[in-house]
Order: structure tokens, then sequence, then C-alpha cells
């Protein structure tokens, strides 16, 4: 099957949807390919308790706010995954799935996106994949003779699995904080950090966090200085977090020197037993699919002229974080730089026509 499209979206998350609410209200021809069966992107694999740092408000993709949860200040990620299931239907947007694109290759008048079900081709190809299909977990001396379980945030799901267990959480972000904070209720529970993990003020979540954001992002474009985020810490206290400070939880380790069969060696010579350990370590951006273009990278990551390729300038990547827009790894923001996508590529259209 080959099939033709002005712009090819991979990734039905929530910033590929972004950026078919302004393909739509730009009149282009697109078409969204998305490996999963269903709406919800990456918030349809968070563990059980996950919630949004910001009130519904204040999380909106463009075009329609999300609703209110009715009785909880935070929306849970099940509420998010209805509001983008919600969100494809409202505007129409033309999702694919399950689709599985296994490579994007360049032509002179082109971009072809190779499937499981046939090739697309583009004038352009925006690739909205995230990171959540792509977990890092670091190498450490000794992780292949630890005889427990290694699971990374992807795993988990909920705390009762390890009740009355020895657990190592390794990490010093908000996944971490939130994870020690419901194992310990019901596990002997160790943190461990490589650095000093940042606790925000109580009343900072989300809105202060993208307003912030916001401010420090407007003074770099104008030269000038304004305190960000990073001023503020890196853990937001969401209730959860608040309660494991409170009964006295929160107490990290520096990390481990190494793994043992048994648990972890520690640079005070102590040795302490673990039944499992979860490697709150992040994530990669989710992007074998471009291997074929060669783009360059740099910081880990390819080059970028705002979401456009410094490569490839028919391919445009949107939503893995601020490298490819500010704030783009959220829902408020994603919006924002789906527009800048759009609009850069509607700047083209004199110059190209859509396939036949």
């Amino acid at each position: 099957m080959s099939e033709h499209a002005y712009v090819v979206v991979i990734g039905g998350g929530q910033a590929g949807l972004a950026a078919g609410y302004y393909l739509r209200r730009a009149g282009l021809n697109f078409v969204i390919l998305d490996r999963q069966d269903r709406a919800g992107g990456a918030w349809r694999h968070g563990w059980d308790s996950l919630r949004l740092f910001s009130p519904a408000e204040y999380s909106p993709l463009p075009g329609w706010p999300m609703p209110r949860q009715r009785g909880e200040r935070f929306p849970t990620a099940g509420h998010v995954v209805e509001y983008l299931h919600d969100y494809e239907q409202r505007y129409e947007l033309p999702v694919h799935r399950p689709v599985q694109v296994s490579d994007v290759r360049a032509h002179s008048r082109g971009l072809s996106v190779e499937t499981d079900r046939g090739t697309w081709h583009a004038a352009f190809v925006i690739s909205a994949t995230g990171t959540w299909e792509t977990p890092f977990m670091p190498a450490y001396p000794g992780m292949a003779e630890f005889a427990g379980e290694q699971l990374h945030t992807v795993d988990y799901s909920v705390p009762e699995r390890f009740r009355g267990q020895r657990v190592l959480v390794v990490g010093a972000g908000n996944s971490a904080a939130q994870i020690v904070a419901e194992v310990s209720t019901i596990a002997e529970t160790t943190w461990a950090t490589r650095h000093p993990p940042r606790f925000m003020p109580d009343d900072v979540d989300g809105r202060v966090l993208f307003d912030t954001a916001t401010r420090e992002e407007a003074a770099r474009k104008a030269g000038t200085h304004a305190d960000g985020v990073s001023g503020l810490g890196d853990i937001v206290m969401v209730p959860s977090v608040r309660a494991a400070r409170d009964r006295g939880v929160l107490r990290p380790r520096p990390l481990f020197d190494r793994l043992t069969a048994e648990g972890a060696a520690w640079s005070d010579g102590t040795m302490d037993p673990y039944d499992a350990i979860i490697w709150c370590t992040g994530f990669r951006p989710a992007l074998n699919h471009l291997a074929s273009l060669g783009l360059r990278r740099e910081n880990g990551v390819p080059k970028t002229i705002g979401t456009r390729s410094a490569d490839e300038p028919r391919l445009h990547l949107l939503g893995y974080g601020d490298w490819t827009g500010f704030a783009s790894a959220t829902l408020i923001g994603t919006g924002r730089t789906a527009k800048d996508a759009v609009h850069d590529i509607t700047s083209h259209l004199p110059a190209a026509s859509p396939p036949q």
C-alpha cells in the first residue's frame, strides 16, 4: 500500500494531537500515525496513582480546555487519557492506529514514511513520538550480579507488589520521589540519588512552574535575565510527597558504589540487602525511525532550529523537551511549539505542492 499526505505526523499522543489541531486549522492534508491501539499516548502507561502537577485549567491542548475532574484538584492519568480521546473526536483528527513506523527516508520530492501497513509519501513529517518508549537505565558495576528484581519507572504500577520487601529506589526527580512516597508505606525503602534532591516550596505546582518558565524564556529572547524554574527546585510537592516528607522517609542516601548479588555496597563500607531496585533514571527520545536520515546530534539529540531539523528542513521534531521548543513536553507547552511548527510548514506552501 502506498498513500500520500502533505504532512505525516508520527505519534498520536499530546504533541501529535496538538500538531493535528493546527494542521486542521491551516487546511492542510495530513494524517497522524500512532503505534498504540487506543488514544491517550504515554498517559495510558503511567503508574496507577500518577497525577498532573497542575489543575486541569492549566493543562490544555490548543482550542479546548481540559475539563475539571470531579473531586480532584490534580487530574489523574486516566482523566488525561479521556481528555485526549475526546480531543481527537472533537476535532475529527485523522489518526490511524495501530501503525508502527519503522523508517523515514528522504527523496528529492519529499519524505517517505515506512510502516507495517505500507508507505506514506509526504512533503513534510512531524515526529512526535515522545520518550516513554525508550527508558534509560545507566550502567553500574554489579548490575548483572544482582539477584533481585530490577525495573524502571515504566514497569512500576502499584506499590502492593513490594509489600514486605526491601526496595532501593534510584533517582532524584519527581518520579523517584512519588514512588518512594508510595512504596515506603508498605516496604522497607531506601532512596539513593547522585546529588541531593531539591524540593520545591509546598505552594508551587505546575501553574507556578509554567509562569516562571515563561518569564525566563521571554527574558532570554530579550537578552535579559530572570530567575527561572531551576531556582525553585526539582521536585514538586504533590500531596503524596508532602505526606512522605512529614513521615520522615524522604531522606536520600548518596549513590552506592556498586551492586552485589544481594544488594548494594556503599562508600562507607556498608552493604545492604535488597529484594528489588526501581530505576527512576529518565528517558531518551524515541527516534529510531529517523536513523536513515543521518541527523547530526548535539548534546545527544538531533540538532534543531526551533522544531525544524537542522539537517532535514522537511522534518520537524515536536514534544521531546525544551530542545524542540520551550516546555514542549508538557500539555500546555506542546500547543505553543506545535503552532510554531505548523506555521513554519505553511510558510513553504508557495514553493511546495502536496504529493499527488
